[in-house]
């Protein structure tokens, strides 16, 4: 008998639809599975004869073959379990195959036949519904991920006896509730850090401000103790909210891999990573032998913060330039290639030499001129190009600490940072950016024309603080994200001298 089944394979952060083909003829023994299975695919024969003996199910002792197409697609993971169990069961009329037509089914076997949770279900739930599923029968622990998708009932089922007795219309599962994407995202989570509880620092609290904005970039560079990595944590409390779009995005890649917690449905904060600085270059950039998601997509509509820039692997920041240009990032293989997202902005904290304390505004530093400049030169040009802002992080003063006056919170301050991406919004539509910091040099002279005096002062700025070229748009991008922040159509003087004061750490003038 022949019976067709629905599962899916994960290709990057997108879902493709696979027929499961069952077959059972009589002649032969044993089962075959086909269709460029990996391991843990083949492995699945084991794990579901088990799973039928202890859900009081026989395996027929005919022959079976299992298809998985499109046969030319790669299928890995364990959540095909399920769907190659259902089949065979339809096949062999264990089950009626009457909810088989419109039905998903996602899930790994245990050996007492219960269901286990598996990566990336909700790329495969929206997969479902384009392709007019009704249903999806997935593992319990995966039921809000699923619950995302309007329009698909979520099954949710504990054992493999459960999902027998539910197609053979023994029982009735509930679908679960459908989960209101547009309340969570209009809901925002409470963040533990704030920027009130952050002292003085007037200075970086702008410059972050002014990179919330407009999507830059960033580069801190202070002695130890100075609140780098205090303020960098608090990026996220003054980014604008997820729009519905970014939020599902960003929750696809979380959950390809395998980072969304059981209730967690949507992620409704922007994403915060912070790898330490032994993090190998697949960890960082993803890969692997089956390709995953690494931490610059892990980061996608958030932020990425690397502390201690320096002490990473040279290699391994060298590969932060392609999606920090493109924003994307391609995998590839020998037959293949995934790609993933990765849109995010990049907040780096450094020491200014070796010792820490060069330029100190109390403590001596004892690094030699070639050891600081040898330390910064860690971080390439062409890296370094791609950081919109540089700027110097200074101690605390006993008197900033000590003074009992309120500090602006990160509401008042997200509050700018909102009307100021509205205003992009509004600038760069039908454009495909909706940031400051993707303009592109042709974008540039579309939408930040600058007027004689302005020009001027930018030029005789660069000449006298001997900035370097790639300097020029980076100051005009960040120059016209202040003018935003201010309600200005055109940038003006102040905003350029503003911006010229975030590259004062540009690496001609830093390390002599």
């Amino acid at each position: 008998m022949f019976v067709r089944c629905y599962a899916g394979a994960i290709v990057g952060i997108r879902a493709v639809k696979v027929d499961v083909e069952v077959n059972v003829a009589g002649g032969g023994i044993g089962l075959f599975l086909v269709g460029l299975p990996d391991n843990a695919i083949k492995e699945s024969e084991q794990r579901i004869r088990s799973a039928f003996e202890n859900s009081q199910r026989k395996m027929t002792a005919k022959k079976v073959v299992v298809n998985l197409a499109p046969a030319d697609l790669r299928k890995e993971g364990s959540g095909f379990d399920l769907p190659i169990a259902v089949g065979i069961l339809a096949a062999t009329s264990q089950v009626v195959d009457t909810l088989l037509a419109d039905t998903m089914f996602v899930g790994e076997l245990s050996l007492d036949g219960g269901i286990k949770p598996v990566r990336g279900v909700l790329p495969l739930a929206v997969m479902a519904k384009e392709c007019g599923m009704r249903r999806i029968v997935v593992a319990r622990e995966n039921s809000h991920e699923a619950a995302v998708v309007e329009g698909l009932d979520v099954i949710a089922a504990e054992t493999l006896r459960e999902v027998i007795d539910y197609l053979n219309g023994e029982i009735t599962i509930e679908a679960e509730p459908t989960i209101d994407i547009k309340d969570n995202i209009s809901f925002e989570a409470p963040f533990s850090e704030d920027f009130a509880d952050v002292k003085g620092q007037h200075f970086v609290k702008r410059a972050l401000e002014i990179a919330a904005a407009g999507g830059h970039n960033i580069l801190m560079i202070g002695a130890p103790g100075s609140g780098k990595t205090m303020l960098a944590r608090r990026m996220p409390t003054i980014m604008p909210p997820m729009s519905l779009e970014e939020a599902v995005e960003a929750t696809k890649i979380h959950s390809v891999a395998g980072k969304l917690g059981e209730s967690c449905g949507l992620l409704t904060t922007r994403p915060f990573r912070a790898p330490h600085h032994l993090t190998s270059q697949v960890a960082l950039i993803g890969g692997g032998q089956s390709p995953q998601p690494g931490e610059v997509s892990l980061a996608h509509n958030g932020v990425l913060f690397l502390d201690e820039l320096p002490e990473f692997g040279r290699n391994v920041l060298e590969v932060l330039r392609q999606p920090l240009e493109d924003r994307t990032i391609t995998i590839s293989r020998a037959k293949y290639s995934v790609e993933y997202p990765s849109n995010f902005t990049l907040i780096g904290a450094m020491n200014p030499c070796p010792c820490g304390y060069y330029n100190h505004p109390t403590k001596e530093c004892s690094c030699q001129p070639f050891a600081i400049h040898r330390y910064f030169s860690r971080i390439s040009g062409p890296l370094l190009d791609r950081i919109d802002m540089h700027i110097e992080v200074t101690p605390v003063s006993i008197t900033d600490l000590s003074e009992e006056r309120k500090e602006e919170t990160s509401a008042e301050i997200r509050k700018r940072v909102v009307a100021a991406r509205a205003i992009q919004s509004e600038r760069f539509k039908g454009v495909g950016i909706h940031s400051n910091a993707m303009m592109n040099s042709a974008m540039l002279r579309t939408f930040c024309p600058l007027a004689p005096e302005v020009r001027t002062l930018l030029e005789r700025a660069m000449e006298r603080l001997n900035l370097s070229a790639r300097a020029y748009d980076r100051i005009i991008k960040v120059a016209r994200t202040i003018a935003d922040l201010d309600g200005e159509e055109s940038i003006s003087t102040k905003h350029i001298a503003e911006a010229i004061n975030y590259r004062t750490l540009d690496r001609d003038n830093w390390g002599h």
